[in-house]
């Protein structure tokens, strides 16, 4: 009972001292790029630090391991965090863009430019249940059994909009969709760089958006993986990029679970949440 107890005080402690550090780091972010997991977001840091590796003239291209690099986690780690970014140098200088899928948190994110990226609770879903399943091996049940789960199912994703959508209300903000980006890439990645008040090098972007192709990006992930995680990368159902289809969840969900989804979506979701979502092309009044 002892050391458990010892173990407890100590997570908690480093957690403290953490959300300290994160908190001195905040003031440095240029804009914080955050959604919830399974939304697309690896997708987009991929093909954003594709696109700042060409106008910065970065010695490296960036894979599924070093775009990292460009566009840190917001956290402490050695791999993946805020101390790997390559941005900010005598020669080198590029808007630290710092990717989470913490909660709103005021002391974190209050008054900083947020770019949210959504997606359509259906495909988050799905792909969340496979990452769980797959992945990450935290869940053992059925897809049916997940929508209601709340620690990974729905009523999370709606706890994390509801959070966010009143936390930005302050903030300079951008929202952006999974299904804008794959119905228009280009148009999206502009939308980006003008709220980030970044010029567009039309040869960059047309090289990022095409090194950022899904059959691309899958490819790179069975070969390289992603650091900080030890997966089977022979199960396409357990990597990261994974479908990356939009309307997917058809594919999975019977038409009672999808309505399922829409329905807990619609019932807890605050307005300003709705509002999110409506970007992604679901109506939830």
């Amino acid at each position: 009972m002892a050391p458990e107890f010892v173990k407890n005080i100590y997570r908690r402690v480093r957690r403290m001292r953490n959300l300290m550090l994160l908190e001195q780091a905040a003031p440095s972010v240029d804009a914080f790029l955050v959604s919830y997991p399974k939304s697309g977001r690896t997708w987009l840091r991929y093909l954003l630090s594709c696109y700042f590796a060409q106008v910065a003239h970065l010695d490296f291209e960036p894979d599924l391991r070093t775009t990292f690099r460009v566009l840190p986690n917001f956290d402490r780690d050695a791999e993946r965090g805020l101390p790997v970014f390559v941005g900010r140098s005598d020669k080198i200088s590029l808007p630290l863009i710092a990717v989470s899928h913490r909660q709103f948190t005021a002391q974190l994110f209050a008054g900083h430019p947020v770019i949210i990226l959504v997606r359509d609770p259906r495909d988050v879903c799905v792909s969340a249940y496979f990452h769980e399943t797959k992945h990450k091996h935290r869940f053992s049940g059925s897809i049916a059994e997940f929508i209601e789960d709340d620690t990974y199912g729905i009523p999370a994703i709606v706890r994390y909009h509801n959070g966010w959508a009143t936390g930005i209300e302050r903030s300079r903000s951008l929202v952006i969709s999974y299904e804008d980006m794959s119905s228009n890439t280009d148009a999206t990645v502009r939308q980006i760089l003008e709220f980030l008040g970044q010029p567009v090098d039309e040869a960059a972007l047309a090289k990022a958006i095409e090194q950022a192709r899904f059959s691309k990006m899958q490819k790179t992930e069975k070969k390289t993986g992603i650091p900080g995680h030890d997966y089977d990368r022979s199960d396409e159902d357990s990597l990261r990029v994974r479908k990356g289809k939009v309307g997917g969840f058809s594919d999975t969900l019977s038409e009672a679970e999808a309505e399922r989804i829409i329905e807990i979506c619609r019932d807890t979701m605050g307005p300003e949440a709705k509002t999110l979502m409506h970007r992604s092309g679901i109506a939830l009044d």
